[in-house]
């Protein structure tokens, strides 16, 4: 049976804008694709490990190929159980708002949880290989402001980070659905909202 993994980044639940969005993907999802788990990360609700010297220590005996052992295993054996929830899915929804420009720390937290050498990628004498391929995802996000067109396109670090990143370790296919702007008054949110939410449900019919 196939995974989606959920990764929700907003701590507004029933409140959150992005959600209504993906709350709509994920109803036709789940009505098209009955064979697959749907499995939900709330990152504003789980304890994430923090990157400690402990930890980051540990890393560096596993990049220099050394068996870890100890505390030091101990440690990072927290790091690759999120490594490894994050692999078992087949495919990805993300759930993020914009916060200043960017993504929220606790999403930003956990991409630097998971985005590990060895793992997620390798160095090669050619370069950087991705390790996660033939896998999609959909990053739905909702913003204050309407960054579609400049001058405020130039201050959207949001987008093009997730698709460096991701891209890093083999996740080509990734698709945008945007709600903006939601603070700019209910004349361009309403709209705005009900326009996303009818592109969320074109996409899970065709996922």
């Amino acid at each position: 049976m196939k995974k989606l993994l959920h990764i929700v980044a907003t701590p507004r639940g029933k409140d959150s804008r992005t959600l209504e969005v993906s709350g709509e993907f994920l109803d036709v999802f789940k009505e098209k694709h009955g064979d697959w788990v749907v499995e939900e990360l709330d990152l504003s609700k789980e304890t994430l490990p923090s990157l400690s010297v402990k930890r980051v220590d540990g890393k560096y005996v596993v990049l220099s190929g050394k068996e870890l052992s100890g505390e030091l295993k101990e440690s990072w054996e927290e790091i690759v159980a999120h490594i490894e929830k994050f692999l078992s899915a087949d495919a990805y929804l993300i759930s993020t708002p914009m916060w200043n420009f960017s993504i929220p720390y606790m999403l930003k937290h956990y991409i630097d949880i998971i985005i590990q050498p060895k793992y997620l990628f390798r160095y090669t004498t050619t370069g950087v290989e991705g390790l996660v391929k033939g896998k999609k995802m959909l990053v739905v996000a909702s913003r204050g402001g309407d960054y579609s067109a400049e001058p405020m396109h130039s201050a959207d670090f949001q987008e093009p980070y997730l698709r460096a990143i991701f891209g890093l370790v083999g996740i080509k296919d990734i698709d945008f659905i945007v709600a903006q702007p939601m603070d700019m008054g209910p004349a361009l949110s309403g709209p705005n909202l009900l326009k996303a939410q009818a592109l969320a449900r074109q996409a899970a019919a065709r996922f």
